[in-house]
């Protein structure tokens, strides 16, 4: 009895270890992961790599994840000083008529820019998008335009957009990858837009010829109150997309972007969403490069009013690697342009920055101008005059 007892526990320690080792190896390539989703991707935001992948370039519905391009735009416009955080808006017959996710506005009704975003990024309003849409480009149909535009410069190759908040309609498509895509041009150029994304409830006022009411809103993204790290993203559904979502997290000063697409249920594209971004922290690491605006160097400047004009980099530059391979060395050598002459204007190109990991060479970037240099005055020529004269006289 004994020896039968020993020879099954010594069966169960090796059923364990193999389960074990198969489900670190699982995890280890990604296999299993979101595995009612459609389409999905992992990405890097930093660098743009794509971590993970599953029919990534599909065109489907993206349904309210729509709105991340709308509020890109929103807060592009904001930082042109095209539009103000504190402007009234004057909510139209048509926004107010948005069906599905809504604050219910009525026709007339003005809301700030700055709760109309609220609303949007916390509570999915479609009518508070299609308001924004018309107050920034006119009309919807043109804001749909500018949509596009944007889309096409961040490389959304498989993005037609039809409306600014997502409703179902023939033809509005993207994918998983032009969404991330979208995602990371958001929280890269606008971080500050996770302070909204991740509030769990807020309030707006109505104000109208009823008086005023007070309206709560709900974050649609429950990512955020149980994943460690989640910065946002935002959420959609509708029968024909059913359930997506483009999350985002910050862990080790690595920022991931997981997008689910096409998910069975609103549950479990959370938890498909928790596994890829937990397979990225779990496998990889980030190695930075210099970052914009930290000086690298200075050059001369040949007939300037400074002798002299200090170098930054045009673009942050990241690299993503393995965890098993953290031991690799980031290292980056610097190139100057020669024979530059003055006037200089920042940002112009003045060298080049090449990476190199272990030694191989693994990208390259401009270095610019930190700061403008004129033509140099008489009085800034006289001190050249001199040396150029000693010079000539010592030969």
């Amino acid at each position: 009895m004994r020896k039968k007892m020993i020879a099954v526990m010594l069966l169960m320690i090796v059923l364990i270890t193999n389960v074990t080792v198969f489900a670190a190896e699982a995890m280890a390539s990604g296999t299993g992961m979101a595995e009612t989703a459609r389409s999905y991707v992992l990405m890097e935001a930093s660098s743009g790599k794509i971590l993970l992948e599953k029919n990534m370039d599909e065109e489907i519905p993206p349904a309210s994840i729509t709105k991340v391009m709308t509020l890109l735009l929103i807060h592009e416009a904001i930082d042109a000083g095209k539009i103000n955080w504190d402007d009234k808006v004057t909510v139209s017959s048509y926004a107010a008529s948005m069906g599905g996710s809504q604050i219910f506005m009525e026709e007339g009704e003005e809301q700030t820019v700055r709760d109309l975003v609220k609303a949007i990024a916390i509570a999915s309003a479609n009518d508070a998008a299609v308001a924004m849409a018309e107050y920034i480009g006119g009309s919807e149909s043109q804001f749909v335009d500018m949509m596009n535009k944007r889309a096409s410069e961040l490389g959304m190759e498989h993005t037609t957009f039809k409306n600014a908040c997502g409703l179902h309609i023939d033809g509005h498509l993207s994918s998983a990858h032009d969404v991330a895509l979208m995602s990371r041009a958001l929280i890269t150029k606008f971080p500050d837009i996770s302070k909204t994304l991740t509030t769990w409830m807020d309030t707006i006022t109505h104000r109208t010829r009823k008086g005023e009411t007070e309206f709560g809103l709900t974050n649609t993204n429950k990512m955020i109150k149980w994943y460690n790290g989640i910065t946002g993203l935002k959420t959609g559904y509708t029968p024909q997309a059913k359930h997506c979502v483009s999350a985002t997290a910050t862990r080790d000063n690595m920022n991931l972007i997981a997008v689910v697409m096409g998910s069975q249920d609103g549950k479990i594209r959370f938890r498909e969403a928790a596994q890829l971004l937990d397979y990225g922290f779990a496998n990889y690491m980030v190695k930075k490069g210099p970052e914009v605006g930290e000086i690298l160097g200075n050059m001369k400047i040949k007939k300037g009013d400074k002798e002299l004009v200090e170098l930054t980099i045009e673009e942050s530059m990241a690299f993503v690697v393995p965890k098993s391979k953290d031991e690799q060395q980031l290292t980056y050598e610097i190139k100057y342009d020669e024979g530059v002459k003055a006037p200089v204007y920042k940002n112009q190109k003045l060298g080049t920055i090449t990476y190199y990991m272990n030694g191989e060479p693994v990208g390259e970037a401009n270095l610019v101008a930190a700061y403008d240099v004129g033509k140099a005055k008489f009085k800034n020529m006289i001190p050249y005059m001199f040396s150029r004269y000693f010079d000539l006289g010592k030969e």
